[in-house]
């Protein structure tokens, strides 16, 4: 299919993102000494809005550069030029602080964590289609990008034993949360509470989401809430019917800040950042393992095993880490970028950083 706009008669430019691999993601800006006002572009985004969702099932990203996007409302005005029907309920992991009704920052959980590639709440049975990204304040030293992945090329990609055994099994996602009462702060891999994600303190109106969503839950002493679903490691595109790794293995299993630290430091220039995140993996290998040892598989707040029960062992998660690292798009921001995805395609993360960084995000 062809996305190809008449370049003469458009008031912006479309092409590669300079350094991108294929074609993730499409880059639109302003001509030179063209408008940058937010209005504009909204309005050229709402006429050819079948274009944009064409646009994003074939390139996989839209990145908006070089627009006045300069606060979140701003961001919201661009993002429903594209998608009209923005939603507000997230059931995912991360913290996440309310900017408007319907956008929020990216995450809060600290900037040294990684965040590796996933798309948006893919163990839902209806996930978001699109997912925006508005980057208010740009990272000013290493670090802080949001990568992008193609899910198509990795599974494309992804060690062809390992695929079948995927493909067979699917995946079982473990998740507990503590309650309105909080719980012990010494938990390096403690969630938000259970309150916080569903928010509402009603255990009826919890369970009612529950099974809306396939979550099989229970209720554990002292408060808790134990979540466990089962999801297909991979999912047709619902546009094109090509199969995508659509999981969040590689998200929730043990071994995952370990081998993304491991690859994080393998991109850094600094000695000193490079062996700062050598250090972090094996910190992180060594308080898993421990983990293991002291806490069943079940109580753990995050885990994941193949569909049936049986463990994932390390090595096939890294050969899963392979195939995402091989296929990574990793970009600096700039600040008023804003950044639209196909979710049932491309999978984002977050690099870590240090000192100021402020991105947000919204969904359709």
């Amino acid at each position: 299919m062809s996305t190809a706009l008449p370049t003469d008669d458009e008031p912006y430019r479309l092409g590669p993102l300079d350094g991108a691999a294929g074609a993730l993601p499409l880059v639109i800006s302003p001509r030179p000494g063209g408008a940058r006002d937010v209005e504009g572009l909204a309005a050229w985004l709402e006429g050819r809005r079948a274009w944009a969702r064409r646009a994003l099932t074939e390139h996989g990203a839209l990145l908006l550069r070089g627009f006045s996007v300069d606060d979140p409302r701003a961001f919201e005005r661009l993002a429903r030029a594209i998608a009209p029907d923005l939603q507000n309920e997230y059931l995912g992991t991360s913290p996440r602080d309310r900017l408007t009704d319907h956008v929020f920052t990216a995450s809060e959980l600290p900037p040294y964590y990684p965040i590796p590639q996933h798309c948006e709440m893919s163990f839902l049975p209806r996930p978001p289609s699109q997912v925006f990204f508005w980057c208010d304040i740009p990272p000013a030293g290493p670090g802080g990008e949001t990568p992008l992945v193609d899910f198509r090329r990795v599974l494309r990609d992804l060690f062809q034993p390992v695929r079948a055994r995927f493909e067979a099994h699917g995946v079982r996602i473990i998740r507990n949360y503590s309650g309105p009462e909080g719980g012990s702060r010494l938990d390096l891999w403690k969630l938000k509470r259970w309150d916080e994600m569903f928010q509402t303190s009603d255990r009826g109106a919890v369970e009612r989401s529950c099974r809306d969503n396939g979550f099989d839950f229970r209720w554990m002493p002292g408060g808790r809430l134990r979540l466990v679903h089962h999801q297909p490691a991979v999912r047709p595109h619902p546009a094109t019917g090509e199969p995508v790794w659509f999981n969040h293995a590689q998200v929730f299993h043990m071994s995952s800040a370990a081998g993304e630290y491991r690859r994080i430091a393998s991109r850094r220039q600094d000695p000193v950042d490079r062996w700062r995140y050598l250090a972090l993996s094996g910190f992180a290998r060594a308080m898993v393992s421990l983990k293991a040892r002291v806490t069943a598989t079940e109580d753990q707040a995050m885990h994941c095993t193949y569909g049936d029960g049986s463990p994932i062992p390390d090595e096939d998660m890294e050969a899963v880490r392979e195939a995402i690292w091989k296929n990574l798009v990793c970009y600096r921001w700039e600040k008023g970028d804003v950044v639209a995805i196909d979710n049932f395609a491309v999978a984002h993360g977050r690099m870590p950083y240090s000192g100021p960084r402020r991105v947000a995000v919204c969904w359709a």
